[in-house]
């Protein structure tokens, strides 16, 4: 579905009354949606869907996934976390084993992927070698 201009306008205005201090406020996300649904504004369902799509990737910028191919202990889980936190601000943390990995990791924080895993390694040295 095409979204008009103005809808993606107003979508942008709207994610900015809703994102503070770094985050989302859910409160303000449901107000907004309610009011939208209830006074149906010119191009509405456009706004929303726009509105939908801005707000998952505001979430999901707030949220790294951290894969290893090893349970990691408390201490290494602390640090990581630490570090993304200081150079990304409040953000949650999901930590995952991959064994399929062989070992290093792998964050992923919204659109964002560092890999500095074993098998992302032999694949460019495959990748390299047959070139």
């Amino acid at each position: 579905m095409k979204i008009h201009k103005e809808a993606q306008r107003t979508a942008r205005q709207l994610i900015r009354l809703t994102t503070r201090d770094g985050g989302v406020n859910e409160d303000a996300a449901k107000q907004i949606v309610t009011k939208l649904i209830a006074d149906k504004p010119r191009h509405y369902v456009g706004i929303l869907s726009a509105y939908q799509r801005l707000l998952r990737l505001e979430v999901e910028k707030r949220s790294a996934l951290i894969e290893s191919a090893v349970e990691l202990d408390g201490n290494e889980r602390r640090g990581i976390t630490t570090r993304l936190k200081k150079q990304h601000g409040d953000i949650t943390t999901d930590y995952k084993v991959c064994p399929e990995l062989v070992g290093g990791l792998r964050i992923t924080l919204g659109s964002n992927v560092w890999d500095g895993t074993v098998k992302a390694r032999l694949e460019a040295l495959r990748t390299a070698l047959l070139s």
